[in-house]
């Protein structure tokens, strides 16, 4: 894991970019993923999803790495661990479904930061908070990681989705686009001091 208050943000154009197979959703909507998850809480019980705040520069500017899918709905690379998984390993199996090339030479050097939010799904509905209400006993629970990426890599991007690198300043205060948690990430990112690399 690495900490550090400096984040090293590289330009865009020095990573590669691919695509790989389509990487289906197991849900047509909201709804249908909202009760396939009721289910599997009801089976497994309470499940930590884990996502990765990637960033890259552009015109000295930092920009988040998102996944959209269709002509609307972004989110951050991630997902759900497995029951007892370690939350940086499921972090890095997570990051390497989603972006990672299927070649066993072109693995990504997913180095895992520090977690900069935690939000809670008090129940099965959309609506997600940045803390846990007191009379929920089992919430859900979505952590937020940086990760630091090298100077170089190569992502494979499934073909039914695109990567986007999407401004600090387009996150910011834009709920009705990017919804609760990634339009507050830049504040999330304020502590941090970005060191705009160029190569």
């Amino acid at each position: 894991m690495v900490t550090s208050p400096v984040v090293n943000t590289y330009p865009l154009s020095s990573y590669t970019f691919g695509t790989k197979e389509p990487k289906m959703e197991k849900d047509t909507s909201v709804a249908d993923r909202l009760a396939r998850m009721k289910v599997n809480y009801m089976k497994e019980g309470m499940r930590t999803s884990v996502e990765a705040i990637l960033l890259v520069q552009e015109h000295n500017h930092p920009h988040i790495l998102l996944l959209q899918i269709g002509n609307t709905f972004c989110k951050l690379p991630g997902g759900r661990l497995k029951p007892g998984e370690n939350e940086i390993e499921g972090l890095k199996r997570k990051l390497t479904s989603k972006l990672g090339a299927n070649s066993p030479t072109l693995v990504p050097d997913w180095q895992i930061g520090e977690c900069v939010a935690i939000w809670w799904r008090p129940n099965f509905e959309t609506i997600m908070y940045p803390y846990c209400p007191p009379h929920i006993t089992k919430p859900k629970c979505k952590k937020l990681f940086l990760v630091h990426l090298s100077e170089r890599e190569y992502f494979a991007v499934p073909k039914n989705l695109k990567l986007l690198a999407v401004p600090l300043f387009e996150l910011y205060d834009n709920v009705q686009r990017y919804g609760p948690v990634i339009s507050t990430i830049p504040q999330q990112l304020s502590r941090f001091q970005f060191n705009m690399i160029t190569t």
